[in-house]
């Protein structure tokens, strides 16, 4: 594989994985106030889990690696209780459990991802224009 073309898949990798983790936060997000599931308790927040990934060697025989994800995890962190003895859910005492999730450290999460996902498609830019202009090179010699 050739070093553009390793750029290229390592910055592809990336969107990916970004991509993912947006898919991830939005549901977070969307369900910050469920407080019952079809698994009969409140949303658990969802994160994604990544790993790094084998894409090839370059034709100098560098490894290049990537990222992938390698599965969706559930957090374990505690439920957030309220007092709401009106709520449909509101246990004996009037307490609700709500979703483990806050919806500020979501936003900042898609942010962040949304940055690498752009980081990632300038690499590709940028790669492209360098190819393109040693294609224009070899052709004026």
């Amino acid at each position: 594989m050739s070093t553009f073309d390793a750029i290229k898949d390592i910055a592809a990798s990336g969107m990916s994985a970004q991509r993912l983790r947006v898919q991830l936060a939005a549901s977070n997000i969307a369900n910050a106030e469920t407080t019952r599931t079809a698994d009969g308790g409140p949303y658990r927040r969802k994160e994604p889990i990544f790993q790094t990934l084998l894409l090839g060697e370059t034709q100098e025989g560098v490894p290049v690696t990537g990222v992938q994800v390698t599965g969706v995890q559930q957090s374990n962190d505690p439920f957030i209780p309220k007092y709401d003895p009106s709520h449909p859910d509101a246990d004996a005492n009037g307490v609700v459990n709500f979703p483990n999730v806050n919806p500020v450290d979501e936003m900042v999460n898609m942010t962040e991802a949304g940055r690498s996902f752009e980081a990632s498609v300038a690499v590709i830019r940028a790669v492209r224009t360098m190819e393109l202009s040693a294609q224009d090179l070899l052709r004026v010699q």
